[in-house]
């Protein structure tokens, strides 16, 4: 087991963000964190590698190799970040330095985490922009760049010291469709075909569901349902779950949208914070809070219906 997630809860200020997170991750498996804008997926990814921002504070344990991560100090955790556990961004745009070429910040971790000089680092970077097939970017600016190129360059910089484990916090948010398919194929290869592991974080149930093998559902904050790929697709429990598969356009089904948006922090509902929204909700469910509990062979959700 290479990460395994503990008790794990975030707080903004006195304030609960992430409440009771608890999963873990094999080498060479592709987990996938999945639900709408505002549920706890980034801040779950930001806190794999102690990145939370000011005023959030973490509590519980984040197990890497055998390392409490929450534990490590600054020095230590920057031995870590980058080389051993790297993470890919929402939008390249906003990530990469403007007025410094793409071959630069790529070579940048290189010369940081192994001390190879300058020439010796762009050397190696040509070798990783080539494996993503765009080696002739080596010498542009991140506005040079389309954004499906911009992308690689990310992930070159993600695989540039061969980490253990990259997180993808929705890398093909700002994509069309086709160059989407071709960034998730290039990392499921780069993945599997290395042997490392994948924490992929997106909104889209219907994407993960292609190269994902576990699959964990948050929604404000809390884990509903967690389990094997197949079984959220072939048995989903959860009526959040139903509803994300709904949303999944298919020939000559209307889509159906879910009614209502994700509850602010400050104000959660009584009870299963999803009751407010759900089809199936009864009287039980504004007055007690579900726990979440083990339903088949690795398959858990939080539900009082179940």
């Amino acid at each position: 087991m290479l990460l395994k997630v503990e008790n794990f809860n975030v707080y903004y200020k006195n304030l609960p963000y992430l409440e009771d997170i608890n999963f873990y991750l094999n080498k060479g498996e592709i987990f996938s964190i999945v639900g709408e804008s505002g549920s706890g997926k980034t801040l779950t990814g930001l806190s794999l590698i102690n990145l939370l921002p000011e005023h959030f504070s973490a509590q519980g344990r984040i197990i890497f190799d055998g390392q409490n991560i929450l534990q490590l100090t600054p020095a230590q955790i920057r031995q870590i970040r980058g080389k051993r556990i790297s993470i890919i961004f929402q939008d390249p745009a906003t990530s990469l330095n403007p007025v410094i070429k793409v071959g630069n910040q790529v070579a940048e971790m290189l010369v940081h985490h192994f001390n190879l000089s300058k020439k010796e680092a762009l050397d190696r970077t040509f070798i990783i922009l080539e494996r993503l097939k765009i080696a002739n970017t080596i010498n542009s600016y991140p506005h040079q760049l389309s954004g499906g190129m911009r992308q690689r360059v990310m992930i070159a910089m993600a695989i540039a010291c061969n980490p253990d484990l990259i997180i993808a916090d929705e890398p093909t948010t700002a994509l069309d469709v086709t160059v989407q398919e071709e960034i998730l194929d290039l990392l499921y290869f780069l993945v599997k075909k290395d042997g490392k592991s994948l924490i992929l974080i997106s909104h889209d149930i219907n994407i993960v569901s292609e190269y994902a093998d576990r699959i964990m559902i948050m929604y404000a904050g809390r884990v509903l349902e967690k389990g094997k790929v197949q079984d959220i697709y072939e048995n989903p429990a959860h009526p959040y779950t139903k509803a994300l598969l709904k949303c999944i356009p298919a020939e000559g089904v209307r889509i159906k949208g879910i009614p209502g948006n994700i509850p602010s922090m400050k104000n959660l509902p009584s009870g299963c914070i999803f009751n407010p929204r759900c089809e199936n909700k009864k009287n039980i469910c504004s007055q007690n809070t579900p726990d979440l509990v083990k339903i088949s062979d690795d398959h858990y959700v939080r539900c009082l219906l179940i």
